[in-house]
């Protein structure tokens, strides 16, 4: 998708500061970031949000989850920390690209807002 921001970061054009890339997930910081760590998860192929994946790949869908589950470990511990997929305006998704909200290193309420 040309005016994707998502798609740009993954194909290079726009810079962000990543921490792993392979030929399926992208990991960057978030540029707002909402707790200590704040990391988005997401696919390098283009799927506008979850139900779109789930229904188009799922198996990525599996790849994306197993890889915020290493990072949580790695970044949460046995603290913890939260995996979040925001889809559709009222769900609060403000990028049409899939992304997961990996969210560690405090104290995280329920309910968010």
């Amino acid at each position: 998708m040309n005016d994707c921001l998502f798609c740009k970061i993954a194909a290079g054009e726009i810079e962000a500061d990543i921490l792993y890339k392979d030929d399926q997930i992208l990991v960057l910081k978030d540029i707002r970031p909402q707790a200590p760590v704040h990391l988005l998860v997401l696919p390098v192929e283009h799927h506008a949000n979850l139900g779109e994946a789930a229904e188009k790949a799922p198996a990525l869908l599996t790849a994306l989850l197993t890889k915020c589950a290493a990072l949580g470990l790695k970044f949460g511990g046995d603290r913890g920390y939260r995996v979040v997929a925001n889809t559709g305006r009222d769900g609060g998704q403000t990028v049409e690209h899939l992304h997961f909200h990996l969210l560690a290193g405090r104290e995280l309420l329920w309910p968010p807002g």
